[in-house]
């Protein structure tokens, strides 16, 4: 008999591949129906399962229609963690440039499937897919929960602290993914002890005899070891901060330029529909000036319609009387 989270998975599994109008209606029957089984549990979870945003619904899609790109979006994320795990400004730089062209591309490529099934996808909602995607190669449960395609709703992450996944896919515990604890944040990088730190250690742990044999030339050459690491293992870290602050600058522009896009996109579509309602107004005002003169015609053909009745209604009396008195004749 399978268990509760491989009903629930499989459930998920089938209502997160539907198009999001026809989800409420197979959520419900499917809990009826494992109710019905006598699985009250399952059904009470199924019933909760919620519908997914527009945003994840693409995602999901995508995960379906062409699970290769989620794919590269995940094997990358894995390479930039790796990077920043190893300090590894350079590649993290070139790593930086090759996330955001991957988010550009697997988003387009979302969205053209989306549409292709019928969507409608604004820019807004590409903004989205982008930082889920984002969250996808930074954060490693938002990779799994991307690869599912059981997404409630869009995700984001900064690398700093966890992703808050569990609340943005459908059965978290079912896929491992536990709900977020601020007090024990992942994704934060301690900083190595520092060369000169350990070997002061080291130097601490053998006497004050050994100490004492080590002045001149040799103190001054372990100093100066020790400043040149310390300022490599710095340089590295700044390399790190200054990579992310340049994706995370990139980020926020990027979405911007997507806000302003979709604002003026709408204000151009709020002023050829304000042109349109006015031509409208016009053409109103024209077809109801026409109405009242076509009514006026018409008044005026029925009244000399009924007057030429009239006189025909004279003219064939006097004509039967005229024929009358000639016969009397």
């Amino acid at each position: 008999m399978p268990t509760l989270p491989e009903v629930l998975t499989d459930a998920a599994g089938e209502l997160y591949g539907l198009e999001p109008a026809g989800f409420v209606a197979a959520r419900d029957a499917r809990a009826a129906a494992l109710r019905a089984d006598g699985e009250e549990e399952a059904a009470a979870r199924v019933k909760a399962l919620r519908k997914p945003s527009t945003a994840a619904w693409v995602v999901n899609h995508l995960a379906r229609a062409d699970p290769e790109q989620v794919e590269h979006v995940v094997e990358l994320g894995a390479a930039f963690r790796e990077a920043q795990d190893d300090l590894d400004g350079p590649r993290l730089r070139e790593l930086t440039r090759q996330r955001r062209q991957l988010v550009a591309a697997v988003a387009a490529r979302a969205r053209a499937l989306a549409v292709e099934a019928g969507a409608r996808v604004s820019e807004a909602v590409v903004t989205q897919v982008e930082a889920t995607l984002t969250a996808a190669m930074i954060d490693p449960d938002a990779g799994r929960a991307v690869r599912s395609g059981l997404l409630v709703g869009p995700l984001e992450a900064t690398g700093i602290g966890r992703a808050d996944v569990a609340s943005a896919v459908a059965v978290p515990d079912a896929l491992g993914i536990a709900p977020v604890d601020d007090e024990h944040p992942r994704h934060l990088h301690a900083v190595p002890d520092l060369p000169g730190a350990r070997r002061r250690d080291r130097a601490g742990s053998s006497g004050s005899s050994r100490r004492s044999g080590k002045k001149g030339a040799k103190d001054d050459d372990a100093a100066r070891a020790e400043a040149e690491a310390a300022r490599q293992e710095a340089r590295q870290e700044a390399e790190q901060e200054l990579a992310d602050a340049e994706d995370d600058v990139s980020a926020a522009r990027d979405a911007g330029s997507a806000a302003a896009a979709e604002v003026g996109r709408i204000e151009t579509a709020a002023r050829r529909t304000d042109a349109e309602l006015d031509a409208a107004r016009r053409r109103l005002a024209e077809l109801e000036d026409e109405a009242a003169a076509v009514d006026a015609e018409l008044r005026g053909a029925v009244a000399a319609r009924q007057r030429a009745e009239r006189t025909l209604a004279d003219a064939t009396r006097r004509r039967d009387e005229a024929a009358a008195r000639l016969r009397d004749l």
